[in-house]
């Protein structure tokens, strides 16, 4: 686009980008607090889930060692019977027998005791690790709390200073000359709040790409200039 004649200060393009530049970045605000929640929404659930599922292994390991304890009992209940057994025994090789029975099963009953102090220690172990994930879960509750509060304790200051903004704004581009107006808008419509740079030197501040002296002459005499190269509508900064 070539610059136009019609004439336009340098402090209302200022004023313009400097407004929709606030504005984008009170609406980013608006919209990140929605999705910051859901965030920690979702690492709490997470949270949640590895406990249940941490807390379903400890039952399980509970049980096993139940299951074990009992098989001991049943064991030394044998040994017991057999023992008495033996006193009844009417032949040696009866006798024998029994002897064999009995040996067999305190071997049994040694492994599952073994296997029981074991489990012992690995629920032992394992309640540290659940108790952290108890402990991390609630944290997690806390601060998600918190920043549930902080934003919505945030978002209508933010709504109000958008309102304001944005009034202001309305107010500005109705200083706009009728063709640099349908000309900002269509720019608007394309870049949004970029649709507007400052000159950086002898460069756009949007695409970075040189912009001649004589353009910049152009804009010091508050002629509308665009962006040989991204189509930006250019001005000086203060």
């Amino acid at each position: 686009m070539n610059p136009t004649q019609t004439p336009v200060t340098l402090d209302l393009l200022r004023t313009l980008h400097r407004i929709h530049r606030q504005l984008a970045d009170l609406r980013g605000r608006v919209a990140r607090g929605p999705r910051l929640i859901q965030a920690r929404q979702a690492h709490v659930q997470r949270l949640e889930e590895r406990l249940a599922q941490l807390q379903a292994e400890a039952k399980a390991l509970r049980m096993a060692l139940d299951q074990k304890q009992l098989q001991l009992r049943e064991g030394e209940e044998k040994v017991q019977r057999y023992q008495r057994q033996l006193n009844e025994a009417k032949s040696n090789a009866e006798y024998q027998a029994l002897q064999e029975q009995i040996k067999a099963v305190k071997m049994a009953n040694s492994v599952l005791e073994d296997e029981i102090l074991e489990g012992l220690e690995k629920i032992d172990q394992f309640r540290l690790t659940l108790d952290q994930a108890q402990a991390d879960l609630a944290l997690a509750k806390v601060e998600s709390g918190k920043i549930l509060e902080e934003i919505q304790n945030q978002q209508p200051a933010l709504q109000a200073e958008i309102q304001r903004l944005e009034a202001e704004l309305a107010q500005q581009e109705q200083l706009l000359s009728d063709d640099i107006r349908e000309i900002y808008q269509r720019l608007l419509r394309q870049r949004g709040d970029e649709a507007l740079a400052p000159v950086e030197g002898e460069s756009c501040g949007g695409c970075h790409q040189q912009v001649p002296i004589n353009m910049i002459s152009q804009i010091k005499l508050n002629q509308v200039v665009f962006c040989k190269s991204c189509g930006r509508l250019l001005y000086l900064p203060e």
